[in-house]
């Protein structure tokens, strides 16, 4: 684990989120209507590099917010 790339792709995260206009708990609802068990609390440290992302996560966050993979993992 590289904490440099983690803070890195939970800002972009972060940054995604909020212009798509979602307060972390909209994205965590829209996240759990996916299937997917994740709190707002979870997407606060996703945010700020304090939890990992699983690739299903990942998969939906991108469509979620309308991103790209690039946008994500932008370093």
């Amino acid at each position: 684990m590289n904490i440099t790339i983690e803070r890195k792709v939970g800002n972009n995260i972060r940054r995604l989120r909020e212009r798509a206009g979602m307060t972390q708990e909209t994205l965590a609802v829209k996240l759990q209507v996916r299937g997917c068990d994740i709190t707002r609390s979870a997407i606060a440290k996703i945010e700020v590099g304090q939890r990992h992302l699983y690739p299903d996560e990942i998969i939906l966050i991108k469509d979620i917010l309308k991103a790209t993979y690039e946008e994500i993992f932008k370093t």
